[in-house]
């Protein structure tokens, strides 16, 4: 109804429907970027690509440098180029063994191009280097992986995570989803709930960047 009459006020302003469309999915856009976070970022895809090119011309000029290839595996794996990814991960074992995050990385890149057993070992290792590594995500990537037949350590993996991080809206929508893939939808249910209860607590600073996940929480429960 706010759609329709948002639509009514700037066909009236502007005279052209399919302008006053236009405006009028702009300015969603623009509410929902600045208070909801819900739709994507357009320009973060851009800036993305941008920061590969430069990050690549970087390289170029120095073979050796580790930071700018670690950089760019994790850019390629947000924009789902794992295999790629995995080629310039795999040459950096030996000078970045002693980072958490590098293995879990690596880890990731093995998951996503089917080597399921190298994605263990070094999700693994980032574990054993750094429990808290990436406020305990890979403790959700390992359920996500057990949730598929291996119940028992699907659990075992969320109450680790649970020890280390309790207050991520995120997370709790990942349990969700977890729970019900597990087939417990009293759990599932609970995990949305607790979400809600967290983000409600939240500092106002945080729950900008929270907010999308309690949206999804919510429908969810």
């Amino acid at each position: 109804m706010l759609k329709f009459g948002l639509f009514i006020l700037l066909f009236g302003l502007l005279g052209n429907p399919f302008i006053a469309i236009l405006v009028m999915l702009i300015l969603l856009y623009v509410l929902d970027r600045r208070f909801i976070g819900i739709m994507p970022s357009v320009f973060k895809p851009i800036k993305r690509i941008s920061r590969i090119k430069k990050l690549r011309q970087q390289i170029e000029r120095s073979p050796n440098d580790v930071s700018s290839k670690h950089e760019l595996a994790r850019l390629l794996m947000e924009r789902k180029k794992f295999n790629e990814a995995l080629r310039w991960l795999e040459p950096l074992q030996h000078t970045l063994e002693e980072s958490a995050e590098f293995w879990d990385d690596l880890g990731t890149a093995y998951l996503h191009t089917g080597n399921e057993e190298s994605f263990l070992s070094c999700t693994q290792r980032g574990l054993e280097l750094n429990p808290r590594v990436k406020y305990g995500a890979p403790y959700l990537r390992l359920a996500s992986y057990y949730s598929n037949g291996r119940t028992e350590q699907a659990l075992a993996c969320i109450r680790d995570f649970q020890a280390i991080n309790s207050s991520s809206c995120e997370a709790y929508d990942q349990l969700n989803v977890i729970y019900k893939r597990l087939g417990n939808a009293a759990e599932a249910r609970s995990a949305a709930e607790e979400g809600l209860r967290i983000y409600r607590i939240l500092p106002r600073y945080k729950k900008r960047q929270e907010r999308k996940w309690a949206i999804r929480l919510y429908f969810k429960k």
